[in-house]
């Protein structure tokens, strides 16, 4: 059987386990294109603008040419 001190360390590694695989399948999971979400670039376009600043891409598109 399992002695009492290991309990509670055994928990913690389960729960820690669980929350990274949750974690890690939200960030990489299937149908998840979080590079090319529309919100996050409104997010930076607004931020920009209120900032006066001009955005310049660092790369190209995929698929499109330059």
């Amino acid at each position: 059987m399992l002695d009492q001190r290991k309990v509670p360390m055994l928990v913690a590694v389960i729960v820690a386990v669980v929350g990274q695989t949750a974690i890690l399948f939200n960030d990489f999971g299937s149908g998840n294109d979080s590079q090319g979400s529309g919100n996050a670039k409104l997010i930076t376009a607004g931020a920009v603008s209120r900032a006066g600043a001009i955005e310049i891409p660092s790369q190209t598109p995929a698929g499109r040419l330059a």
